[in-house]
């Protein structure tokens, strides 16, 4: 699959550009893609969680507590509260059945030297939801890893209702937590995260996101700091290896606005975070980024 990267932002001395940072965004207001920079096609990977869960919505709505829904859809550090609230979703005797890879917490928690442990890990709480949702189904809770469990089917439908029926990923790969990941366009994630707006008040997904946005990534986490800034108008959320998504309520846009970011060169938080605050800025949205580079300036033309 060829990539097509653009320009999106340098840091210049004394207009010497020291780095350049390539990526592309695409902007898409409910179904129609209103601008991009560059195009690009590759995995969903964390980005598509408020979707990975939507699957359980109604089974999960009333059956666990708001902390634990919130971090049904995070990338978390292993801070204690966030880890509270995902083991609060299996009872001890089916924690066994969680396959998370262990690892140690981000470095954003409270205790990073922490021992590894699969609730360290990042998906620890979406997979605790699959568990549970799978339980309320009676679905196996052993095998929910393999593509083939009925899980990941009503996954592929839910993204097939913004996407369409005839909506088919061209590659399935193993994601970071084992789960199955798929390849779309960054239009395709745009239009999904553009659905989240529209249909807010369909389900929890949206209210558990904007109300607890410490517990979706944490402390120095982007995706958090950029949805306290929205006060409740944007929904944030990180993706592995420069993945950005940004669902907007914004009046201009009625239909939802939905902007997914992609670095070329992977997740860093510093140079996302330009990039966002140069997107979002435009929309009313104040979310300053991280400091300024000393002694450099950025310029981002495009955005």
């Amino acid at each position: 699959m060829e990539q097509q990267w653009a320009k999106l932002l340098e840091l210049q001395r004394q207009g010497i550009a020291e780095v350049a940072i390539h990526g592309a965004v695409a902007w898409v207001h409910g179904a129609l893609t209103i601008r991009s920079l560059g195009r690009v096609t590759t995995f969903g990977r964390s980005l598509m969680k408020p979707y990975q869960i939507k699957v359980f919505a109604k089974d999960l709505a009333t059956a666990i507590g708001p902390e634990a829904k919130a971090v049904a859809l995070s990338s978390h550090n292993a801070e204690l509260l966030q880890l509270a609230a995902a083991k609060s979703m299996l009872p001890k005797d089916e924690a066994k059945f969680l396959l998370t890879p262990p690892s140690h917490p981000l470095s954003g928690s409270t205790d990073p030297k922490a021992h590894q442990d699969r609730w360290h890990h990042p998906c620890s709480g979406k997979h605790a939801a699959i568990l549970m949702g799978s339980k309320l189904r009676g679905w196996s809770q052993l095998d929910y890893l393999s593509a083939n469990h009925p899980y990941h089917q009503a996954y592929l439908a839910e993204l097939r209702t913004v996407l369409g029926s005839g909506w088919t990923p061209a590659v399935t790969a193993s994601d970071g937590c084992g789960l199955p990941t798929h390849t779309m366009t960054l239009d395709d994630m745009a239009k999904l995260f553009a659905a989240l707006v529209a249909n807010r008040h369909e389900d929890w997904i949206w209210s558990s996101m904007v109300e607890f946005p410490e517990l979706i990534g944490g402390h120095g986490r982007l995706d958090t700091a950029i949805m306290q800034a929205g006060k409740g108008k944007v929904v944030a959320k990180e993706g592995a290896d420069g993945l950005l998504g940004l669902a907007i309520d914004h009046s201009d846009y009625p239909n939802g606005l939905g902007i997914v970011i992609k670095t070329a060169h992977g997740w860093d938080p510093k140079m996302m975070g330009y990039i966002a605050s140069r997107v979002l800025k435009p929309l009313g949205i104040d979310y300053p980024g991280p400091d300024s580079p000393a002694g450099q300036t950025i310029v981002a033309p495009n955005l």
